[in-house]
C-alpha cells in the first residue's frame, strides 16, 4: 500500500520523502495543511503553493487540508483528512518537536497507520549538511534575532551553515531552525523530475518577523 507524506515544502519535510522513497516506501500523496491562522502551532503557512507544483514535478498526488490553524481543534482537520486516504503510514519531517511528534503519533495510532520519522532527533548539523548536499532549499521566513532580512533567500549551503553556526554562537537558536526561527522552500531535490522556478517576489516584514513571498511557481 502507499504513503502518504506531510509537507509544507519545507526542507525536514522534503528530505524526510526522499528518505522515505529511498527506504523503498511507496509515496503517493503530498498532504498539505493549509491553516489560517499564520501562528498555528501544527503547521507552516509560508509559500504553501509551491506544493502541488512539487506534486506535479514528482508525480504525486496533491491533498490540500483546509482548517482555521486553531491549536488542539487543526489536528481534527488533519485526522479527517488523513482518514479518507487509502494509506498504510505517514511520513513526517519532525525533528525535535516532541508538540508536533506526539500529535501526530496519536492521529496515526488512532487511524491504525504507520508514522516514519527519519529525522528524529538527528544531529541538526548533520541534517542541515545533507540538505545542502541533495536539495536546493531556500530560507523564506526569519523570526530570531540575528536573523535578518539578509538570510532571506539564501540557499542552505556550506556558507549560509556557517552564517547559522555563528548566529546559533551568539543567539542559541536551532540550527535546523526547530524553535521556529526561520522557514525554508524545497525548490528541488532527488526524486523532482526538474527545478521548481517562481517569477515573482516580494519581502514582507514586521518587527520579528521577515517573509519572503514568492509567487508564480512552475
Amino acid at each position: 500500500m502507499s504513503w502518504a507524506a506531510l509537507t509544507s515544502g519545507g526542507k525536514d519535510s522534503i528530505l524526510s520523502c526522499q528518505k522515505a522513497i529511498d527506504s523503498g516506501k511507496d509515496l503517493r500523496y503530498l498532504v498539505t495543511a493549509r491553516p489560517k491562522n499564520r501562528d498555528s502551532y501544527m503547521f507552516h503557512s509560508a509559500n504553501l503553493d509551491v506544493v502541488p507544483v512539487i506534486a506535479e514535478v514528482s508525480g504525486r498526488e496533491y491533498v490540500e487540508i483546509l482548517t482555521e490553524g486553531e491549536k488542539e481543534a487543526e489536528l481534527a482537520d488533519l485526522e479527517a483528512g488523513l482518514a479518507a486516504l487509502d494509506i498504510e503510514g505517514v511520513i513526517a519531517g519532525a525533528v525535535a518537536s516532541q508538540y508536533q511528534a506526539d500529535r501526530v503519533k496519536a492521529i496515526t495510532d488512532t487511524l491504525g497507520l504507520e508514522l516514519f520519522t527519519p529525522l528524529w532527533h538527528m544531529d541538526t548539523e548533520e541534517l542541515l549538511r545533507e540538505v545542502a548536499a541533495r536539495m536546493d532549499a531556500r530560507i523564506i521566513v526569519t523570526a530570531a534575532e540575528g536573523l535578518d532580512e539578509s538570510f532571506l533567500g539564501a540557499k542552505i549551503d556550506d556558507e549560509l551553515i556557517r552564517r547559522l553556526k555563528a548566529v546559533e554562537k551568539i543567539r542559541r537558536i536551532n540550527l535546523a531552525g526547530e524553535g521556529g526561527e526561520y522557514e525554508s522552500i524545497t525548490l528541488n531535490a532527488p526524486f523532482y523530475s526538474r527545478s521548481i522556478t517562481f517569477t515573482s517576489s516580494e519581502i514582507r516584514s514586521t518587527t520579528d518577523r521577515h517573509e519572503l513571498v514568492l509567487g508564480g511557481f512552475a
